[in-house]
């Protein structure tokens, strides 16, 4: 695909990913509103968040899977199909248990979203300057991810109420769907297929019992119980089996052999803390700022912009920077330190921080989350072949969004525990029976007194920096993973062969073979201008002996190509771009890859008018001609209606131009031609004297 085009699809794939990202945060700021409506609890606030995370938690290898089998771009708008649908019906729930199961069905579509953006992605464009690309995903979801409670609050104060929470998403996801029903071409790779869902089935399952004990500890049950036991010890034997299943499977849903590459494994830990570290802020900040400090959930919003922008800066940038030096390791070490930093300083906060000083934290967490969620996706791509680039993508996606939907559950749980301690302390300084803090179990404020009403807000104030003093000891562990992390540069080819070798007694997967098959080969290098510099925007057309064109690409920011052949032998390599003057070489290619570099001249141009001398009246139809040193004519054109005329892709260098035309006597002059200027010539041409004959008597 032409870089137009993959802008084009790239437009569709982040409408629906805006869209989904969006769904999972818009109700933060909502919560409080629609629970105090459909008459919920504090547990019931966290299941609402969890139910979605859980379902596209454990959902995302399956797609990963289905994605290395079928059709990338049917999954994609099967995925958007089911996140629609459970968008509709969440706004017209009922009843709490109502919600939770939409916002499952809800997560299913959003499993597969996050999952396939990725694998689309990772089959379109090389990892070297997938980097850029990946900035704008990583700014789309830190759009989504804090911008969502502020478009929450905002529908939530406006007439429209909670339930456009869920409708507003809709139109845009029907527009997503069209335009990639319209714009993405993948390639589907006919095989044979094997669905391990033996394997999936188990997997889901033991995911599930874990994070429904994680959402169920220290509220319906105490943490050490018999029920704990029976949820633990069902996870833990369902996980077990689904890993001997994995290790049976001819297609395995989640791919064990990847877990022996050392950069695979570390960013499968250190995507653990990123999705903690993520939905956790976005979910609890929001009930922070209304029920802690008494704001509006519109001016709850406003308030994480600090978040939002570090995010969306960090990751444009930083993805910008990676596509031009193949590097990300520079980038995730600062990110992890940022994040731990951001959340450890948010552990400080109580009911009367200032708020200026913890826009400050917001932004620590924001600029780490956005240098680390889309390079450790990036690290993890760049080390797999496309046969098991969803797999591989899914996985690091699955341990993010469960790292989010455990840290959710269990952030929620210490809260929620914190919270009661601290109205039943302040209850007792009072006077007032241990019982009575039972009241300060509903997230309906309004209804409270007002004593009541101040010391719940102190309550939640004083609780919410356990929930991120925790985080920061998760954080940690990213950190720890990316200063262990071996980096690899990103290579400029779609697919790789890896081999084995051994270094200092470890198995590595560290050699890039240039080849997809035994046929294939590469054609690589770099184009520069006159001036030295590279060229970005340089189309580059290889044909091979038969004049058959077999491979299209272009340069990319540094000037770098790549192009790939499905044979050996001679062709030709033709390099063309606007006022560059094109160019044509002969290449032998053979199983090595062949490096090719371009300096590339630019051209010049001639323009003017042709008029008749005297009375300045267009000379229509002209003809224009140019001829270079030696008298070789170089390029010829005629004269429009009004005389003018153009001539463009002229080398720099001294020409001669003549102009000729009926009743006209022919001009010749001469002109030089600058390095991408263009010349004006205008000429007059002096008409012919008409001669008449008369015959004698």
């Amino acid at each position: 695909m032409s870089h137009r085009q993959i802008m084009k699809a790239f437009s569709g794939l982040l409408l629906a990913l805006l869209v989904a990202m969006l769904s999972s945060t818009i109700v933060s700021n909502a919560l409080p509103t629609i629970l105090a409506d459909l008459r919920g609890t504090q547990g019931e606030y966290t299941w609402v968040v969890t139910a979605m995370l859980l379902t596209s938690t454990a959902t995302t290898p399956i797609w990963g899977k289905l994605a290395d089998l079928f059709s990338k771009k049917l999954l994609y708008q099967l995925a958007i199909a089911i996140f629609t649908l459970g968008s509709v019906l969440g706004g017209i729930a009922q009843s709490m248990p109502e919600l939770i199961a939409y916002r499952a069905l809800q997560g299913i579509g959003l499993g597969g979203l996050q999952a396939l953006v990725q694998i689309v992605i990772a089959a379109m464009i090389p990892p070297r300057e997938r980097g850029r690309y990946s900035g704008y995903i990583g700014a789309v979801i830190a759009v989504a991810t804090v911008a969502g409670p502020l478009v929450g609050g905002l529908i939530v104060d406006s007439p429209l109420g909670w339930r456009w929470c869920f409708w507003v998403c809709v139109p845009i996801a029907v527009i997503a769907f069209v335009v990639l029903g319209r714009t993405l071409r993948l390639p589907v790779i006919k095989r044979e297929v094997k669905i391990d869902w033996f394997g999936a089935t188990l997997l889901v399952g033991g995911v599930a019992l874990l994070l429904v004990w994680i959402s169920l500890a220290g509220k319906s049950f105490a943490w050490v119980s018999w029920s704990t036991l029976g949820y633990v010890g069902g996870a833990v034997v369902l996980l077990g089996l689904a890993v001997f299943a994995e290790t049976r499977a001819a297609e395995p849903v989640v791919p064990l052999r990847l877990f022996r590459n050392r950069t695979f494994t570390l960013a499968v830990l250190g995507s653990l803390a990123v999705g903690t570290g993520m939905f956790g802020a976005s979910v609890f900040l929001g009930q922070y700022y209304q029920l802690a400090r008494g704001f509006t959930p519109t001016h709850a919003g406003l308030m994480t912009m600090p978040m939002l922008l570090g995010l969306a800066i960090s990751s444009t940038v930083a993805g910008q920077i990676i596509s031009r030096t193949g590097r990300t390791k520079p980038f995730m070490v600062p990110g992890a330190v940022f994040l731990v930093a951001g959340l450890f300083l948010l552990s400080t906060i109580d009911h009367a921080t200032n708020l200026t000083l913890m826009g400050g934290y917001l932004a620590l967490v924001g600029i780490g989350v956005g240098l680390l969620m889309q390079n450790l996706v990036l690290v993890v791509q760049n080390g797999v072949g496309m046969k098991d680039m969803g797999a591989a993508s899914s996985v690091v996606t699955f341990f993010r969004s469960l790292g989010g939907a455990a840290g959710v559950s269990a952030l929620g749980a210490v809260l929620a525990s914190h919270v009661t301690t601290n109205i039943t302390e302040s209850l007792a300084k009072l006077g007032v029976p241990a019982g009575a803090a039972k009241g300060g179990g509903t997230l309906d404020i309004k209804s409270l007194s007002e004593p009541m009403r101040t010391i719940v807000h102190s309550a939640y104030g004083d609780a919410i920096g356990n929930v991120f003093l925790i985080a920061g000891c998760i954080a940690v562990v990213t950190l720890v993973a990316v200063l262990l992390m071996k980096e690899v540069p990103l290579r400029q080819s779609l697919d790789v062969e890896t081999v084995v070798v051994e270094e200092a007694g470890e198995t590595e997967k560290t050699a890039e073979i240039a080849a997809v098959a035994a046929s294939v080969t590469h054609l690589h290098g770099r184009v520069f201008g006159a001036n030295g510099r590279p060229v970005a925007g340089v189309v580059l057309t290889l044909t091979d002996a038969s004049g058959h064109q077999v491979a299209l690409g272009h340069t990319g920011p540094g000037g770098e190509y790549r192009l790939t052949a499905p044979g050996a032998g001679d062709h030709v390599l033709l390099a063309t771009s606007g006022t560059i003057r094109p160019q044509a070489s002969t290449v032998r290619l053979d199983e090595i890859p062949l490096r090719h570099d371009f300096l590339l001249e630019r051209t010049g141009g001639l323009g003017g008018r042709v008029r008749t001398a005297g009375r300045h009246a267009a000379v229509a139809g002209a003809l224009v001609t140019v001829t270079d040193g030696q008298g070789t004519v170089v390029d010829s054109t005629h004269a429009g209606g009004d005389g003018w005329y153009g001539i463009s892709g002229l080398t720099p260098g001294a020409y001669t131009l003549t102009v000729a035309a009926p009743g006209h006597r022919p001009l010749a002059g001469a002109f030089t031609v600058g390095a991408g200027s263009r010349t004006r010539y205008d000429v007059e041409l002096a008409p012919v004297p008409r001669v008449g004959l008369r015959h004698a008597g």
